[in-house]
């Protein structure tokens, strides 16, 4: 109900013509890392929305011009993956028997059903985002931004087309990024089932084999000499365009300039000398060479200018360069050649060998590095850029130690691939030329930000008449972390110019996972600085990862990712289990999955409420560590905010509703700390609380959020319920008070309406419900006071100067001590 008060009542909202005209430090504008629109929000999401949240209410209650804005991110992989799974399962159709056009009008109608989930998510945790102005990257001004930047960086030679190597998922049937790869370890020998492959049969990894290439004569026939090489993808030996050996090794001086022999199409094979890829203490000192299925084998073709030959098909299957192999799926074809080579008495060995494998993790499918021709950005200069821009301050990154991993990765940059073999997503504004139907002699590529503009392009490179030319527009969609690199201008409209630009760009902060520091945060700064010779934020924030309690990455597998909803609402452990049951995993994996909720969530997880799971993600971040979070423990939270209430309603109790405080009472209290007759409880527990105010202002501006929770949680619990209120509950619950008493008595209502008044809004921008509806009911509001505690000023050191004092605390910190001591021998000695 709160939310939805805040939301109408337009606090949610900025004020464009103030925001222009405000300075730096009186402005706080931050975008909401796009959640992907194909699903829910996770634990992951609610720490996000916790940090970012806790933010925008701290300065907005500063009176600071406060643009917190959300948006969802149209996930290319990700949503296509999805609604092909649906397709498949309610039709038993795949996308080509669909087409292009039909089936992008079946993800846009899933989008549309599913796509306010996260909106409304995100509303039950309280995010205070300007939901009026609510983006989706695939939407239309969204769509122009990225149109409009690829076609500017194409001009500028930034954006090129190369055939290179790429990650390549065959299940998928598209190039994917980094960050959608994940890298399984391997101890050694392991059989594994693969994607796309036989499902009964099961294959051998972690694996070193070694063989003989036998060497050649002058004629090129194969000789009884031989070297001996070693793979863990014994089947791109099919691909093999040179062997590599270390010029100074005295073994093989006499095969500098020799060939080898492929066994299997007798093509010569070089003999090349590569010192940076070849360690001479390593095996036989010999390295085979694939340059179109290795990386590092890539560099080596390069240099040694060998020739790239790919062996497979896009559905995995070996095409016609692996001879005898072709149409065998690459893994079957790597127990095939084995034999042949052993047939051939050209096999050696094999050992175990402990390995990494890439794996798809939205496919399961094992990536394959393969030659394609692509789109790709060219980095280096402008991660030199981005890199200067940390180096020299204009760029701030909290926590410090994550500068080295900027420059780690940012001072060698891998080329970014931007095209993906998908129809979900931004088409590449780029189009083949022909003329008249016909193919150029050489390939001709043009961009444009319309099929016109790309035609007059066309017609101007090759100069020949518009009217000859035919355009086929690339059938790719563009990465999705290209059109997220434009997000912090985008949202704002960019490029055309106009007032929400001009008041919100660049912005303030980024706050992010530090898993995405290099795939979304680097590319948002290298963009920006290319298109805008700005940076797109002052400052970045990095949180930690959410693990389960036992250390584990958060997985659909492992049945350990829970929706937040399920916290604040509370969740029985069969409706964990339906969620599973209903989603798109496997059936092995649900029974995975299921097995993991009976033993983490044994009677479900309990209501908590949005509160509570806030404040216990914030506890729980230490800057420097992953969370390893107990879902269980978030419930003690609930318990702290019973606590609010209590002390709200035994203030209610003494103070009534209509209680007027005695004015200025604070102010005249910092003049000087005999304007009132306090007793030493009362100036202890100001004091007390001038502590507070600074602890949480420190913790805000450092981003040490464990601190400020820690801070406020010894306030009201230890400090306040605890001490406080038994301290003053005799005098107040006096039958017959003194004139004396009276005055003390009116010193402890002040004082605790005070303590409450600040306490709330200190707590607010962490636990914004209960602070809200408590902060509502407490007595002595005039007219002038604000309407929510959300826009009320948040306490800031110089409102409680001079409210500490030493002595009070000195004596009653003795007191304490003394009375805990007491309790501690009367439980001993009963």
């Amino acid at each position: 109900a709160w939310d939805a008060w805040w939301e109408e009542s337009g606090f949610y909202s900025t004020d464009v013509e103030k925001a222009k005209s405000a300075p730096p430090e009186e402005k706080f504008v931050m975008v909401i890392p796009p959640p992907n629109v194909t699903g829910a929000l996770h634990i992951g999401h609610a720490l996000t929305c916790s940090v970012e949240d806790a933010l925008a209410r701290w300065h907005r209650m500063q009176g600071h011009s406060v643009m917190w804005l959300p948006g969802t991110d149209h996930a290319g992989i990700a949503t296509q993956a999805v609604v092909e799974k649906k397709l498949w399962r309610d039709e038993k159709k795949t996308r080509h028997d669909l087409g292009r056009e039909k089936f992008l009008d079946r993800v846009w109608e899933w989008k549309n059903e599913k796509g306010n989930t996260i909106l409304n998510q995100l509303r039950r945790l309280g995010a205070s985002v300007d939901h009026s102005r609510s983006v989706f990257t695939l939407d239309e001004i969204r769509s122009q931004a990225v149109t409009h930047a690829f076609v500017t960086m194409f001009e500028m030679g930034i954006i090129y087309r190369k055939t290179r190597l790429v990650n390549w998922s065959h299940a998928l049937n598209t190039a994917i990024s980094d960050i959608e790869v994940d890298n399984e370890e391997l101890k050694g020998k392991t059989w594994k089932t693969v994607k796309g492959h036989d499902p009964k049969k099961k294959y051998e990894f972690g694996t070193l084999t070694s063989f003989a290439y036998k060497i050649a004569d002058e004629q090129g026939k194969a000789t009884d000499e031989e070297i001996i090489v070693a793979t863990t993808r014994l089947e791109t030996m099919l691909g093999d365009t040179g062997v590599a050996i270390h010029p100074d090794d005295p073994r093989y001086k006499h095969l500098h300039g020799k060939f080898v022999v492929h066994p299997f199409n007798n093509r010569k094979i070089p003999i090349v000398l590569d010192s940076e890829l070849v360690k001479m203490d390593f095996g036989s000192g010999a390295v085979k060479i694939t340059p179109a299925h290795d990386p590092n084998d890539y560099a080596c073709g390069e240099r040694n200018n060998l020739e790239f030959i790919s062996i497979l098909n896009d559905d995995g299957t070996i095409n016609k360069h692996g001879g005898k192999f072709e149409g065998l799926m690459r893994y079957d074809a790597r127990v095939a050649v084995e034999e042949c080579l052993k047939e051939l008495n050209l096999y050696r060995d094999k050992v175990d060998n402990a390995m990494t494998i890439p794996i798809c993790s939205r496919s399961g499918d094992i990536i394959e590095p393969r030659l394609k021709p692509q789109w790709w950005v060219d980095t280096n200069d402008m991660a030199a850029k981005a890199i200067e821009s940390v180096d020299s301050g204009e760029l701030k990154i909290i926590p410090e130690f994550h500068k080295s991993t900027w420059r780690r990765w940012l001072t060698d940059p891998h080329q970014w691939c931007i095209s993906r073999q998908l129809w979900w997503g931004h088409r590449i504004p780029a189009y083949k030329v022909k003329l008249d139907n016909q193919e150029t002699e050489e390939e001709v590529w043009v961009v444009g930000h319309t099929e016109e503009e790309a035609r007059e392009n066309a017609s101007k490179k090759i100069n020949v008449d518009k009217s000859s030319i035919m355009l086929e527009q690339d059938e790719d969609v563009l990465d999705t972390w290209f059109s997220s690199g434009l997000f912090p201008m985008s949202v704002f409209g960019w490029p055309k110019p106009n007032d929400d630009l001009d008041a919100f760009f660049p912005g303030s902060l980024l706050e992010t996972g530090h898993d995405i520091l290099f795939f979304w945060v680097a590319r948002m700064v290298m963009m920006s600085q290319t298109l805008t010779g700005k940076l797109p934020f002052s400052t970045v924030y990095l949180h930690a990862i959410v693990r389960d309690r036992y250390g584990r990455k958060m997985s659909k597998s492992l049945g350990n990712i829970i929706d937040p909803i399920s916290v604040i609402e509370g969740v029985t452990l069969q409706q964990l289990h339906d969620t599973l049951k209903n989603g798109n995993l496997p059936e092995k994996e649900v029974k995975k999955a299921i097995a993991g909720q009976k033993v983490d969530y044994p009677d479900g997880i309990p209501q908590c409420g949005a509160d509570a799971l806030r404040f216990g993600l914030l506890a729980n971040i230490t800057q420097g560590q992953d969370i390893n979070l107990d879902i269980n423990n978030v419930a003690a939270n609930r318990r702290f905010c019973n606590k609010l209430w209590q002390v709200t309603r035994f203030c209610l109790g003494i103070c009534g509703k209509d209680l007027e405080p005695i004015p200025d009472f604070l102010e005249k209290l910092k003049e000087t700390s005999t304007a009132f007759p306090l007793a030493t409880r009362d100036r202890w527990i100001l004091s007390e609380l001038a502590a507070l105010v600074k602890s949480c202002d420190n913790g805000f501006r450092n981003y040490t959020f464990a601190d400020v929770t820690y801070a406020l949680s010894q306030f009201w619990t230890t400090k306040l319920c605890d001490v406080y209120v038994e301290a003053i509950k005799p005098i107040v619950y006096k039958k017959d008070p003194t004139t004396e008493d009276k005055a003390a008595i009116e010193m402890a209502r002040n004082t605790l309406l005070i303590c409450l008044d600040y306490g709330l809004k200190l707590m607010h921008p962490i636990m914004p419900f209960v602070t809200e509806e408590l902060w509502q009911r407490l007595p002595g509001k005039s007219k002038e006071s604000p309407k929510s505690i959300m826009i009320a000023p948040y306490p800031m050191p110089k409102d409680v100067e001079g409210l500490y004092s030493e002595d009070a605390v000195l004596a009653y910190t003795l007191a304490t001590e003394v009375s805990q001591k007491m309790r501690s021998l009367k439980a001993d000695y009963n």
